[in-house]
């Protein structure tokens, strides 16, 4: 089954943001934490849908960013000012990269390309603060960290980020995996080995041998039953289908930005509408294609 709207999942886990920006809190028995940091646009959506849902606030004492980039972090400021209490959590490397002005700088320039887009320039003027996150909690691939009675096992899983971790809940057999899964993207998977192809497939295929029947993605939704059990297998598959593209193009070209453009063109044919806009998905298969052409090289 597959949950593209924000609600319950299950009695532990809800949906929070939008289908294009999911946030998930998961409910211990006395004490919460949020999954994913959303994006910008997502805030006004976030608190309304705690009131609606009647998720008590006070119980929230973790938001854990699964990677830094902008559509995973952007409305965590805003969240961190309205819940003080709460300790944002995320690996090392994200921490690193959080702490770095020219990434702060990036990140606020694509937050406001999104409210832009979205058309909430003006209804959001407070969140256009310069962009900063303290991450108060590093963790690494191994550490347990409770939920109250449920447990948090983080997975180091680079590849689409160097920073990219996912959580694994034993209890729920729910895997929170953020873009180091694959984005689901229509009746597909999208591809997203920004950082290193080789890596992202290896950390899909240590996320698949887990136990899993829900998968929590942080884009257009989750999946329950059969769809959670076989989207990691899916996500190997359509690695290997897009990097054989991204080679077949580049060893035309033999240049990293006109194949970018072509395979970027491609994609946009089959992306939901409410997907990225076309600068960011370039950003994205121009990093993939840069990592193919080092490849090669090499």
């Amino acid at each position: 089954m597959i949950i593209d709207k924000p609600g319950k999942i299950t009695g532990r886990i809800h949906f929070l943001g939008r289908k294009e920006s999911c946030v998930y809190i998961l409910k211990g028995k006395e004490e919460y934490a949020m999954l994913g940091g959303g994006m910008i646009h997502t805030v006004s959506d976030i608190i309304k849908q705690i009131k609606d849902l009647n998720i008590e606030e006070a119980k929230i004492k973790r938001i854990v960013i699964l990677h830094s980039h902008f559509d995973h972090c952007g409305a965590v400021p805003f969240l961190k000012k309205q819940w003080p209490w709460v300790k944002v959590t995320a690996s090392a490397k994200a921490k690193e990269l959080l702490s770095s002005p020219k990434v702060l700088k990036t990140i606020d320039h694509l937050n406001r390309l999104i409210l832009k887009r979205n058309k909430y320039e003006n209804k959001a003027k407070n969140l256009l603060s310069p962009f900063e996150i303290e991450i108060e909690d590093i963790v690494h691939g191994g550490d347990i960290l409770s939920c109250d009675d449920l447990t948090m096992e983080v997975i180091d899983a680079p590849g689409h980020s160097s920073c990219s971790i996912a959580i694994y809940v034993p209890e729920e057999k729910a895997m929170f995996a953020s873009d180091a899964g694959g984005i689901p993207f229509g009746d597909q998977i999208f591809t997203a080995a920004n950082s290193d192809f080789d890596k992202y497939q290896n950390s899909l295929k240590k996320m698949s041998k887990y136990d899993i029947n829900i998968f929590l993605a942080e884009h257009f939704g989750a999946m329950t039953g059969k769809d959670a059990q076989t989207f990691l297998q899916r996500s190997i598959d359509s690695a290997i289908k897009t990097e054989k593209i991204l080679k077949v193009s580049y060893a035309r070209t033999n240049d990293v930005k006109e194949s970018a453009e072509e395979v970027t063109d491609m994609f946009m044919e089959k992306a939901p509408k409410d997907f990225h806009p076309k600068e960011i998905m370039f950003m994205v298969v121009e990093q993939m294609m840069q990592n193919i052409a080092r490849k090669i090289s090499s």
